[in-house]
């Protein structure tokens, strides 16, 4: 399955990435009110989930990952979250503010299913509601590998490794960026096993996204550069950030 968190996947995530950058965090909480009800997509392991919930916000996530949500729960057992994808949520209350975080947005590689995201993230809205979200952009291209490089290694709190090592193919056409990986899981220097990920991202042009959530129902967005709000008027920038609103 494409960009699925597995087990070991989910380790190394958590290991890596257990809690939200500070200057993203505030960026989403500043969007925030405690008269709200805030849904986060694709919320994974609650790195920002978990701090909307400390901070007293009436706040649902949903992810697809199975082992994602069982690392939230540890954290945070009360949280109001379930499991689904994009595809097969189905809003049954309407939301004042949505945010997909970390530009895994750029998670549904194709036009459609992006569509189908704005969609369904707009008839998820409350009157005068937002959706915010990240996207990655062609200027994040990384060469492409041919062969497994390792980017981590890890020690578990068990004891064992976990290694992480991932190659990288570019479709310029398609702007498709593709990270397949390989977390292997040892004992010394024994393989217990291993898991891939066929993970995959589109890449987007500077202003590529706008007639799309346009003819997705929204009334306009505003496009920025940073978390500081900037707004972005050119490819030169690290992200591009999507305040939509209808």
């Amino acid at each position: 399955m494409i960009n699925y968190y597995g087990s070991l996947c989910t380790v190394v995530y958590e290991l890596l990435h257990s809690h939200a950058p500070e200057d993203e965090l505030q960026f989403y909480l500043q969007y925030a009110k405690k008269e709200m009800k805030i849904l986060e997509p694709l919320c994974g392991t609650g790195r920002f989930l978990v701090p909307f919930l400390e901070r007293g916000f009436n706040i649902t996530g949903f992810d697809m990952s199975e082992e994602m949500l069982k690392e939230l729960y540890k954290k945070a057992p009360k949280a109001k979250v379930f499991e689904s994808s994009i595809e097969e949520f189905s809003p049954e209350e309407k939301y004042d503010y949505i945010f997909i975080t970390s530009g895994s947005f750029s998670l549904f590689i194709d036009e459609d299913s992006a569509f189908n995201v704005l969609v369904k993230m707009r008839e998820a809205l409350a009157p005068k509601g937002k959706f915010v979200f990240a996207a990655e952009i062609t200027a994040n291209i990384i060469s492409d590998r041919e062969e497994y490089l390792e980017n981590s290694h890890i020690k578990t709190k068990e004891g064992y490794d976990i290694i992480f090592k991932s190659k990288s193919f570019y479709d310029k056409h398609k702007k498709i960026l593709s990270t397949p990986s390989l977390y292997e899981l040892y004992d010394g220097d024994k393989l217990l096993r291993k898991e891939e990920m066929d993970f995959r991202i589109k890449l987007y042009d500077f202003g590529e996204l706008d007639k799309l959530i346009l003819k997705a129902g929204f009334k306009g967005s505003h496009v920025f550069s940073d978390f500081n709000r900037r707004e972005s008027i050119d490819k030169n920038t690290e992200t591009f950030l999507y305040e939509c609103y209808i």
